[in-house]
């Protein structure tokens, strides 16, 4: 009897734990995973320029170019190709207030793209949350969506439009909140004919102080031919 119960106390655990173990969405999990890893194999042969303009207001404020290499620590390199910002203010106290309100705008630009690279969904992990959390439906033009919400911070939300046959990221939408701030986030994905997808357009929107910032990258060339 002791035998029989302890037979029906293992079988339990162990249908429990496979219950557990079971990730909804798996397979496609694991195929966007791969797709990616991939993708970021081949995009760390390539170098290429980045645009970003900043806007407030509805006024440039700043336009810079910069030529993105990868680094022997595998993070990306900015080398600063031009800036055109506005000029300077006449005056030396009328300067140093520009200077000292330009420091906090930089700092501030700093922190929320350090906080919006966690949308990138770095990790298997991430992916595997959000894929197995959410319906994937199908979309236009052969392509896959799959949206969730609270994904980074409670609140926001996330959408991305995949390929149904490369599993890359064609679209990315995001509504998040930074520092009391919504922000909403656009990125539009290209590839080039060998295949590799890069985020070729980001328009990052921050309504409550009138901000704009447009990131383009482009010109991608591979650096082992």
């Amino acid at each position: 009897m002791k035998r029989y119960l302890y037979s029906l106390l293992v079988l339990s655990v162990a249908a429990s734990f496979g219950v557990l173990a079971q990730v909804p969405n798996e397979a496609f999990a694991n195929a966007v995973i791969a797709a990616r890893q991939n993708n970021a194999t081949l995009m760390k042969q390539y170098s290429w320029n980045c645009r970003t303009e900043v806007s407030e207001y509805g006024v440039t404020k700043d336009t810079r170019i910069d030529s993105v290499t990868w680094g022997l620590d595998g993070q990306p390199q900015h080398t600063l190709l031009s800036d055109q910002g506005n000029p300077p203010p006449q005056g030396f106290f009328r300067r140093r207030i520009e200077d000292r309100e330009k420091e906090q705008f930089e700092s501030y630009l700093k922190s929320v793209r350090t906080f919006l690279h966690q949308y990138t969904l770095p990790t298997a992990g991430q992916i595997i949350n959000l894929i197995s959390t959410t319906p994937i439906l199908p979309g236009p033009n052969g392509t896959l969506q799959v949206s969730g919400s609270s994904v980074v911070v409670p609140g926001d939300t996330v959408s991305l439009t995949l390929s149904a046959t490369t599993r890359l990221t064609q679209r990315m939408t995001v509504m998040t909140f930074f520092q009391g701030d919504e922000i909403t986030v656009t990125v539009t994905f290209k590839s080039l004919a060998n295949g590799l997808n890069y985020p070729a357009y980001t328009q990052i929107n921050v309504p409550s102080k009138s901000l704009t910032l447009l990131i383009q990258n482009y010109d991608y060339i591979n650096q082992n031919n």
